[in-house]
């Protein structure tokens, strides 16, 4: 199979953008593969080019580029296609409706496959007859707005599938969007083998990973270890990510960790790439999300070889974690939870030790070459039926024109045999009776 991917930005970060290209390299091992990014603003992707997929752009912002597509007029002009509700969908442009339009227009590929949702709806409109057209789900239906979920609810309905990352949100999709003959499927994010040795459980660290945004919850995450600290003062929390725009998020946690005494045993540690190595130097992983999409860095902190404490917030977390067994599940919000969890692990070695070890066998479900087989029976299913429904409606085509000609064909004879009956009746008519 030829399978093409769009991508908003292949030359940022961002979660999307890793699972894309872990799926891409995956599943080039078998097919041929390639990612189309709608912008590209530096000469090479931050996260790294993915070994064997072909990369190609349809909008330039490099400065110094001969291509250079921001003085572009219909780069300033607003986007008519890209859906309104996408929060990108300042970035898109009438530029970007019409490349992006070319580009589906002729694409020679056996799948397509769109990234986010203002793609996908690209994808449903503007792509032509032929390819299966897929669109992924990296966030939630109850995430978007209802002025996206209504616009989705109606262009998604051309789509050939929808994959999700969790089956609470696939089961969210098929019960709230009237898609019939829409395939509806979840399939998680991969991660691939870290390039490290597994933890072994032995380091007196607490490891958080995750930008630094209310949603997140550090604030709780901070006041539960500080009862940690408090039994146990030989232990440390570190908070990997970056701020948010603002600023806000990051010194009100400065502020906490000064609030309770904890300048000696919390540091937030800013954004890290990669992030396997600072991982596996920890012994317990904890994530305090009111809100999860998936919960790609409970699975990075699992291949580490890490139990995993997290609240048992919306979506992810649940299809992740087995409680009590590779890691624990708390109630959302639940500061006490959250520190009894972690003082279970704490104090228990063998218990921490059990769970990692758990934990590691666990994550190998969520490896790239195993999600690649679930996405690659999909598309092959996919194009099989569209294959098999496209000869039986060219051979239905031929049998109805065959059908009008012998139909026609059978008229006229039917008619020369009528004149002919009515002519013996006249001249029967006109004959002298005796």
């Amino acid at each position: 199979m030829h399978i093409s991917f769009l991508l908003h930005n292949a030359y940022g970060i961002g979660g999307t953008i890793r699972t894309t290209f872990n799926l891409a390299a995956a599943l080039t091992e078998q097919h041929s593969v390639e990612i189309v990014s709608v912008f590209r603003h530096r000469e090479a992707p931050m996260m790294g080019a993915p070994s064997g997929v072909r990369m190609r752009h349809l909008v330039d912002l490099r400065q110094d580029s001969p291509g250079f597509d921001g003085d572009h007029p219909d780069y300033r002009r607003r986007a008519r296609i890209f859906a309104i509700g996408d929060g990108r969908h300042r970035q898109y442009s009438r530029l970007t409706d019409d490349r992006i339009g070319q580009h589906l227009n002729s694409l020679d590929a056996d799948v397509v496959v769109g990234t986010r949702p203002g793609l996908n709806v690209h994808i449903a409109r503007q792509t032509r007859r032929g390819p299966v057209r897929v669109g992924q789900e990296h966030l939630t239906l109850d995430s978007h707005g209802y002025r996206l979920r209504r616009e989705l609810g109606s262009r998604y309905a051309l789509l050939d599938a929808i994959t999700t990352v969790t089956e609470a949100d696939a089961h969210a999709y098929r019960t709230r969007l009237r898609l019939p003959g829409v395939r509806i499927d979840a399939v998680p994010n991969s991660v691939p083998t870290p390039a490290v040795a597994p933890a072994d459980g032995s380091a007196k660290t607490i490891v958080a990973a995750g930008r630094l945004t209310p949603v997140k919850r550090y604030d709780l995450l901070i006041r539960a270890f500080a009862e940690v600290a408090a039994a146990h003062p030989e232990w440390r929390l570190r908070i990997y990510g970056s701020g948010d725009a603002t600023g806000n998020t990051l010194s009100a946690l400065n502020m906490l960790i000064n609030e309770l005494g904890l300048h000696d045993h919390v540091r937030l540690m800013g954004a890290v790439s990669p992030l396997e190595p600072e991982l596996a130097q920890a012994s317990i992983a904890i994530s305090t999300s009111r809100l999860e999409s998936f919960g790609m860095t409970i699975v990075e902190a699992m291949r580490c070889g890490l139990p995993v404490v997290s609240t048992d917030c919306p979506h992810g977390p649940r299809e992740i974690i087995s409680d009590g067994i590779d890691g624990r599940l708390v109630p959302t919000g639940n500061v006490d939870a959250i520190a009894d969890a972690l003082l279970e692990l704490v104090e228990n070695d063998d218990l921490r030790r059990r769970m990692g070890r758990a934990a590691l066998t666990a994550s190998a479900r969520f490896d790239p070459a195993r999600i690649a087989e679930r996405h690659e029976a999909i598309f092959a299913e996919l194009l099989t039926a569209k294959r098999s429904h496209s000869w039986s409606a060219a051979r239905d085509s031929v049998l109805r024109i065959r059908g009008a000609a012998l139909g026609g064909a059978h008229a006229l004879r039917d008619l020369a045999a009528d004149r002919m009956r009515k002519n013996r009746r006249t001249a029967r008519l006109d004959t002298p009776q005796p």
